[in-house]
This record gives structure tokens, C-alpha cells and sequence, in this order.
């Protein structure tokens, strides 16, 4: 089995053994395969892409083909313990929705994205007047599927605006966790957030 990438390896660390795992965008299936393999969760997935889906199931997954921005709202409130999206948000043509409907189904949320304020960013349009191609985002804007890029204020802005509660944020500098918020809005290549889910309107 290759190993996790760096988000979802601290991913996987978050997610309690047994727990029941909704992962959405899980490309091959690596992570859910590691929390099957280490944690005896109970796996499932959603990915858009049919090569994606193929080679999640060719690794004995529940994986099924689905598109995050219309299909969550077929899954019952509170039916999984944790719903993941790691690398996916800035891919979706309604983040907010989505988060909202993961909020729904999942009694917590792990989010990952990449960091478009990060210093390469930034320095990439200040004085090429280009868009970046980093780690992080790693094809150019022609060709990634990237079409709501954000930073961590960004995501945290949205947070506290729709009021969803943030109960641990976790930032990659240099591929290693870091939990120091100072500067992480222009040090950090990846944000990584674990949501609580929302309290009912009713």
C-alpha cells in the first residue's frame, strides 16, 4: 500500500476506528482503503471521474460515481460520523451548498484545499502577473479543474459567516501539520479543517 498523502495521512489520524466514513472525491480509494486496512471503518465514496471510481472498486471499495454538487442531498441527515473532502472544495461549482450538505450528513467534516494565499501564489502574480503553478495546484489555470480557488481567511471568513463551528484547523507548511495560525494564511501551501455539524434551524 503507497503511502498517504500529507493531508491524508492527518486526515486518517483524525477519523476514530469504527467510525462510518463518507469520502467525496476519493479519487482511487487510497484513503479509504487505509481507514478499512487500519481502522475497520465502514468506507464508502463518491467520485465524479469513471477511471477513479474503477480503481476504487478494483481495491474492493463501496465507491460509487456521483457528483458532490447534486448528489449529497440524496444521503439521510446525520448518516455518517465523518464526511471528508480533501482536495475537492475549490473543484465544486457551490461550495457553500456543499458544505452545508456535508454538514447535514455528517456529524463532523474534514475539509482540505489548497491555499491560493500562500507566499508562491501571491509572489507568481505579483511579479509575473501570472497565475500560480505550485505544489499545491500543480497544472496550469488552463488545464486544472480548480474554478473557486480561496485562501484560509477565505474559508475561515465563509465559516464564521454561516456560522459553522470550527473545531480544529491544521496547517501544511513545507508538507508538515502545523497548528499556529500566525501567518498560516501566507506560509501554508494546504488548509485542513475539522467542522462540527450544524445545529438545526428548526
Amino acid at each position: 500500500m503507497k503511502q498517504l498523502r500529507p493531508d491524508l495521512a492527518i486526515i486518517a489520524n483524525a477519523i476514530t476506528s469504527g467510525s462510518r466514513v463518507l469520502d467525496i472525491g476519493c479519487g482511487d480509494g487510497a484513503l479509504l482503503e487505509h481507514l478499512a486496512s487500519h481502522k475497520n471503518v465502514d468506507a464508502r465514496g463518491i467520485e465524479i471521474s469513471r477511471e477513479g471510481v474503477s480503481a476504487a472498486v478494483a481495491r474492493g471499495l463501496s465507491v460509487i460515481q456521483g457528483n458532490a454538487d447534486t448528489d449529497l442531498a440524496d444521503y439521510p441527515t446525520a448518516s455518517f460520523d465523518v464526511v471528508v473532502l480533501s482536495q475537492t472544495l475549490q473543484a465544486t461549482q457551490r461550495p457553500d451548498a456543499v458544505l452545508r450538505e456535508m454538514l447535514r450528513i455528517g456529524k463532523r467534516v474534514i475539509v482540505s484545499f489548497p491555499n491560493f494565499g500562500h507566499w508562491r501564489a501571491r509572489l507568481s502574480v505579483a511579479i509575473h502577473g501570472r497565475m500560480p503553478v505550485t505544489a499545491a495546484m500543480p497544472v496550469e489555470w488552463y488545464e486544472t479543474a480548480n474554478i473557486h480557488l480561496c485562501t484560509i481567511a477565505d474559508f475561515e471568513a465563509l465559516c464564521g459567516l454561516r456560522q459553522y463551528q470550527i473545531a480544529k484547523a491544521i496547517y501544511l507548511i513545507g508538507g508538515q501539520p502545523s497548528q499556529r495560525r500566525f501567518m498560516a494564511n501566507v506560509l501554508a501551501e494546504q488548509g485542513l479543517f475539522v467542522l462540527s455539524a450544524l445545529v438545526s434551524d428548526s
